[in-house]
C-alpha cells in the first residue's frame, strides 16, 4: 500500500553542489546549492534567487566554479549552506578550506572538492517557473586521487547528496550498472 507524503523541495537524491565565487574584495564565497544540474551538454543550470551573495557576485564577475561535495567535507558542505555570505564577510575563512584560482575563468577552484566544473555566467533567468544562473562550462578539473587508468572514478569522489524528506545527507559511491547497456537485456 502506498502512503501519501507532504509535496516537498525536490527529488532524492539531489546533488550538494559548492559554488564558488570572489566577493568584490577577491575574498572567496562558497554557497551550499541542492538545486542545480545541467542544462544540457556543457551549460549548468542553478537554481539561485537574486538574495544570494553568490548570484551578485556571479553577475559582476560573470563566473563561478560548481564542486561536487564529498563525504570527507560534508560539515564544511553544510556550513556553506547554513551561513550567508550577505551576513558573514569571510565565511569561506572560518572553514578551513582552501582556494586556489582558476586559470580558466575569473572564480576560485576549492581545493578539497575532488572534481570542479569552471563555468562562464551566460544569463540569468527569472520568471513564473523559478530562476537561475545558467553558465558554460569552459573547463574541468579533478584532482590525481579521484583518478583510475587516466580517467575519472566517480566511485573515488565519494561525493554526497542531500535528502529534502529528511534533510540528510548521503554518500553516492557505489556503482551498480552500466548505464545504456544493462536494459538491452530487455529487448525483444
Amino acid at each position: 500500500m502506498r502512503k501519501k507524503l507532504s509535496i516537498t523541495e525536490g527529488i532524492f537524491p539531489m546533488p550538494v553542489l559548492m559554488v564558488a565565487t570572489y566577493n568584490e574584495d577577491g575574498s572567496v564565497n562558497v554557497m551550499n546549492a541542492a538545486w542545480g544540474t545541467m542544462q544540457e551538454r556543457g551549460n549548468v543550470a542553478l537554481n539561485l534567487t537574486e538574495s544570494h551573495k553568490t548570484v551578485k557576485n556571479i553577475k559582476a564577475r560573470h563566473a563561478f566554479t560548481v564542486s561536487i561535495a564529498d563525504a570527507a567535507h560534508v560539515i564544511e558542505a553544510d556550513y556553506f549552506g547554513v551561513e550567508s555570505g550577505n551576513k558573514v564577510a569571510d565565511k569561506f575563512k572560518n572553514s578551513g578550506l582552501s582556494a586556489s584560482k582558476s586559470e580558466i575563468v575569473d572564480a576560485p577552484i576549492i581545493n578539497e572538492f575532488p572534481l570542479c566544473l569552471e563555468c562562464e555566467f551566460l544569463e540569468y533567468q527569472d520568471n513564473e517557473y523559478g530562476c537561475g544562473v545558467i553558465g558554460k562550462v569552459v573547463n574541468v578539473t579533478a584532482d590525481e586521487s579521484v583518478m583510475a587508468d587516466g580517467r575519472l572514478d566517480m566511485s573515488l569522489v565519494n561525493a554526497i547528496a542531500f535528502d529534502p524528506y529528511t534533510h540528510g545527507y548521503y554518500r553516492v559511491s557505489e556503482r551498480v550498472g552500466e548505464a545504456f547497456k544493462d536494459g538491452l537485456s530487455l529487448k525483444k
